[in-house]
């Protein structure tokens, strides 16, 4: 069954989840880290999408990115993706998938929804290590 087109507007904002499979990790250390990151700003600027709020968790990414190409955030999720895939499988001698599936996404059309989503991706370490700020 092949997979349904995503709906990719240009200027609209998307909340962006990728996960380890089976929630494993998909970070093992610092390096990776900075990895990650690095060959996301090469590709967001290859397929010109705008990375806003974004945390890299062990086991997750969280993005809030605009597109100003057509499917931009799906050409650079998957381009990128792939690569790191390689990179990670390389340096911890492993073989096969790294993520959960295809990337989740959803458009941001409401400021209030864009603000919260600035917010939940921003708090997103806290909340994950049990430190509550008041």
């Amino acid at each position: 069954m092949s997979r349904l087109p995503r709906i990719c507007p240009l200027d609209i904002a998307q909340h962006v989840i990728q996960r380890g499979n089976n929630r494993q990790i998909c970070f093992g250390n610092e390096h990776d880290f900075f990895a990650y990151i690095g060959g996301l700003k090469e590709f967001s600027v290859k397929f010109e999408v705008n990375i806003h709020p974004w945390v890299l968790m062990t086991n997750h990414v969280h993005l809030l990115c605009t597109p100003y190409k057509e499917n931009g955030v799906s050409q650079m999720m998957q381009a990128w993706g792939r690569q790191y895939v390689r990179y990670f499988n390389h340096s911890y001698k492993r073989t096969g998938t790294l993520w959960e599936g295809r990337f989740k996404s959803c458009l941001v059309e409401d400021e209030v929804y864009l603000l919260h989503l600035y917010r939940y991706i921003e708090l997103n370490p806290v909340r994950a290590f049990g430190v509550y700020l008041d």
